[in-house]
């Protein structure tokens, strides 16, 4: 599991943030210096008004593929890490975030 926690509606992912990257991009799942896994993510997109986040929720709504609608930011706006809702079966999404794991430094 690691980095995500499925509920009833979708699963529940954990994000550190990286804006104003190179490029738009997931980066596989790294465990943190106080032992949380999360999801390694990067957008061009810099911290203005709320574009990263925005940024954000269009690459992980592509990556999983439902609609932006159904990607919420749940906490950590102003913050580098992140909790992110994407609603949608549990399972099904729970398969593309697994494929995260192999990708842990």
């Amino acid at each position: 599991m690691g980095c995500y926690r499925r509920e009833a509606e979708g699963i529940l992912l954990e994000v550190r943030l990286t804006p104003g990257a190179s490029r738009d991009g997931l980066d596989g799942v790294k465990v943190l210096d106080d032992g949380q896994a999360v999801v390694a993510a990067r957008v061009r997109a810099i911290p203005d008004s709320g574009a990263a986040n925005r940024a954000l929720i269009e690459l992980l709504a592509r990556h999983f593929k439902v609609g932006k609608t159904s990607v919420a930011l749940v906490s950590g706006a102003t913050a580098r890490r992140k909790r992110i809702r994407i609603a949608g079966q549990p399972d099904a999404l729970a398969r593309i975030a697994d494929a995260w794991q192999s990708l842990t430094d």
